[in-house]
């Protein structure tokens, strides 16, 4: 059983409740670590759209030293990793490796500099939006593009080598990333339209665009973006699965649960239950070697490259 999860908002309620990653209050917690052959976790830090400016950035800080302290307290358990190799090493070492990333271009406080900041703090991606506007652009809720400072955001995080996110971004940004990016970008928990109706989900041409760029895209567990019913289960997951792998996406599927930010069905609903639901796909005729591209492999190439 392995795993490479793309994003979760845990290290947010970790701190809320002054827990670490044995936190049994969480959807992400290790106390089943036993069964796992490989583990890695991305730790978004989630900025909720109405902290802006200085205070964006301070709220990133407070999460970040709490996680840091974490990772020290908890060093048994796990290990931050800023590389491919790093999550290669940790994991073989039988570690749980943690990337760091911002959920929310408004960490940024709308300046350039402070892209140079978050690659000194080994933030690995930022997902340029949430729901509403910020001062990079427009998430799926509005219906405007990227801002000019979005736009030399975009360069300047490609420049200091870190990912650029655009789950949650609307169709106008989406289509002014594929203008300017000139590196593979990701969609860390996104699922398809097409096989769910939502405008949060990605469009089968984004998809492919994301394919034909060689990214990733995170299969993501919240039931409303899984099924139009709202039944987020197995069955939903290998719907996308199935569809994304027509599309051609074998080696860009990749897992990002929103544990700690989503509404989550009881069978997906911690690490090892994701997990899990490996065998269900192989089961149902995902191929073996399909199934282990995406739950771990496809990431941690796309990481070694980077």
């Amino acid at each position: 059983m392995q795993l490479f999860d793309l994003h979760c908002d845990s290290i947010v309620k970790y701190r809320k409740f002054g827990e670490g990653f044995l936190c049994r209050k969480t959807q992400f917690s290790l106390n089943d670590e036993d069964g796992f052959e490989r583990h890695c976790q991305t730790m978004a830090i989630f900025i909720p759209d109405d902290i802006r400016g200085g205070k964006a950035t301070d709220y990133f800080n407070v999460h970040r030293d709490y996680l840091l302290t974490l990772t020290d307290k908890q060093s048994e358990l796990v290990e931050m990793a800023y590389t491919g190799d790093d999550v290669l090493r940790i994991t073989n070492n039988g570690k749980c490796a943690v990337m760091l990333s911002a959920e929310g271009g408004a960490v940024l406080a709308g300046k350039l500099e402070n892209i140079d900041y978050m690659a000194r703090c080994g933030v690995q991606m930022i997902t340029l939006v949430w729901n509403g506007e910020n001062e990079i652009g427009s998430g799926h809720q509005t219906h405007y593009g990227l801002t000019a400072f979005g736009r030399e955001a975009v360069k300047r995080m490609e420049e200091h080598n870190i990912i650029v996110d655009v789950s949650h971004l609307n169709d106008e940004g989406f289509e002014e990333i594929c203008e300017i990016a000139g590196k593979p970008f990701i969609a860390s928990h996104s699922n398809l339209r097409s096989v769910c109706p939502h405008n949060r989900n990605l469009t089968e041409e984004q998809f492919h665009e994301i394919v034909r760029r060689k990214g990733l895209v995170g299969l993501n567990l919240f039931e409303p973006f899984l099924s139009e019913e709202g039944s987020g289960t197995k069955d939903a997951l290998l719907r996308h699965v199935y569809r994304m792998l027509e599309l051609g996406g074998e080696n860009v599927i990749a897992c990002g649960s929103d544990f700690d930010g989503a509404d989550i069905h009881p069978s997906l609903d911690t690490p090892v239950k994701f997990a899990g639901a490996a065998q269900y796909l192989i089961d149902h005729g995902i191929g073996k070697e399909q199934v282990r591209k995406m739950f771990f492999d496809n990431a941690l190439k796309f990481f070694m490259k980077k």
